[in-house]
């Protein structure tokens, strides 16, 4: 059986909050990454039509969970994908501030299961857990979790987690709660993924590696009898040709220098992520074939840790490449670029007209002074308004 192919695709965008900037690896051209630049661009993304946001996690970024707090009443549609993090948290207490936060959002928010995959930054943060242990205690994580957000008491006694009596009072917004979502390429991760979450999402591999990753997943969760969904997480450098979309992503990367990608390399080595190492084996810390697969660069991981690669080109372009991972099953696209404001805008104004979305964009009425699709022609007339592909 084949992985369905959707019709529809869903675009999330992302929150910086462990910095940004005009340029990899560098202060130059960095921007001051504080609560008001984020609502600038959480508003910017609401606006545009951007299905949700990505909050990254970990101690390099501002905590997900409060910044998604302070933006959910400055927005009104976008989606909040925030991590719950097994082994740092009580599943009970994840599942309190779970519900706390879809009501407080009005049924918006969107959970991220983090397993983790560098051993020092666990160790720092009181995880001291192998591998796979740490997926044992995802997996025990989610049983306690996701049976308090459908509603039900629970007595629950594994090999990492006890809880007795454990109850939720005030239920989330949405029945049994946000979606979960999930990445882990190890075979332990899969397991996990195929039992427990909602949509399975990956980094963005050359369409090839995808398509057998998906398979995998899907024949996996079609032998316990269920049935997931797939994402995946890429960067876009979008330009009206190809020649300045690839002149761009050059520049992103023109500060970059020898010692400071053998530094992150050493640092994404010592990692046990499955998935870091996939990364990490497209460019093999080499500037010199960085285009791993048709417009598929992979010079952000250079210096990046988690995704590391963009779609390069212009919208059509952009657009082809990602119609050709829905083809593969992928109906959720969460992508980023730099800087992340302005990207926002570029992304949606040339590749969303090309995309069949699922998300319905506002359609405003084109008349005189309601703008602000564009300066008023002459003082008196409106641009006239791009069309979307959807259907």
């Amino acid at each position: 059986m084949s992985v369905q192919q959707p019709t529809h695709a869903q675009v999330l965008w992302f929150l910086p909050t462990h910095g940004d900037g005009r340029h990899l690896g560098t202060s130059v051209g960095a921007r001051n990454v504080n609560l008001n630049y984020l609502r600038q661009i959480a508003q910017a993304a609401d606006e545009l039509g951007y299905f949700g946001v990505l909050l990254p996690t970990g101690r390099s970024c501002e905590d997900s969970w409060i910044i998604a707090s302070a933006l959910a009443p400055l927005t009104e549609r976008l989606r909040f994908l925030v991590a719950v993090r097994p082994g740092l948290q009580s599943p009970s207490v994840a599942a309190r501030m779970t519900a706390t936060l879809d009501r407080v959002s009005s049924g918006r928010l969107l959970i991220n299961v983090v397993t983790g995959g560098d051993p020092i930054e666990n160790k720092g943060d009181g995880i001291f857990l192998s591998h796979d242990e740490r997926y044992e205690v995802t997996r025990e994580f989610l049983a306690v979790y996701k049976g308090l957000l459908a509603g039900q008491r629970v007595d629950f006694s594994g090999r990492h987690i006890k809880v007795e009596d454990a109850r939720l009072l005030f239920p989330p917004t949405q029945a049994g709660g946000p979606p979960l979502y999930f990445g882990g390429s190890s075979d332990a991760g899969i397991d996990v993924a195929a039992d427990t979450i909602d949509k399975y999402l990956t980094w963005g591999e050359p369409p090839a590696q995808v398509a057998e990753k998906i398979r995998g997943v899907e024949a996996a969760a079609r032998m316990r009898g269920r049935k997931l969904s797939f994402g995946i997480r890429l960067h876009v450098i979008v330009r009206e040709t190809n020649a300045e979309a690839w002149e761009a992503a050059e520049d992103l990367i023109r500060h970059v220098d020898t010692k400071t990608i053998a530094g992150a390399q050493a640092i994404f080595a010592r990692m046990d992520s499955v998935g870091q190492r996939r990364m990490l084996a497209l460019h093999q810390g080499r500037r010199d074939k960085l285009e791993i697969s048709p417009n598929l660069w992979a010079g952000v991981g250079l210096v990046r840790g988690g995704a590391g690669t963009a779609l390069v080109g212009d919208p059509q372009t952009v657009a082809a490449r990602m119609r050709e991972y829905m083809a593969l099953g992928i109906d959720t696209f969460i992508l980023s670029g730099y800087p992340h404001l302005e990207e926002a805008y570029r992304f949606a104004e040339l590749v969303f007209p090309l995309l069949p979305l699922a998300q319905k964009l506002e359609d405003v009425p084109a008349t005189v002074n309601t703008g602000p699709f564009g300066e008023t022609i002459a003082n008196d007339l409106l641009p006239p308004r791009q069309q979307t592909a959807q259907s």
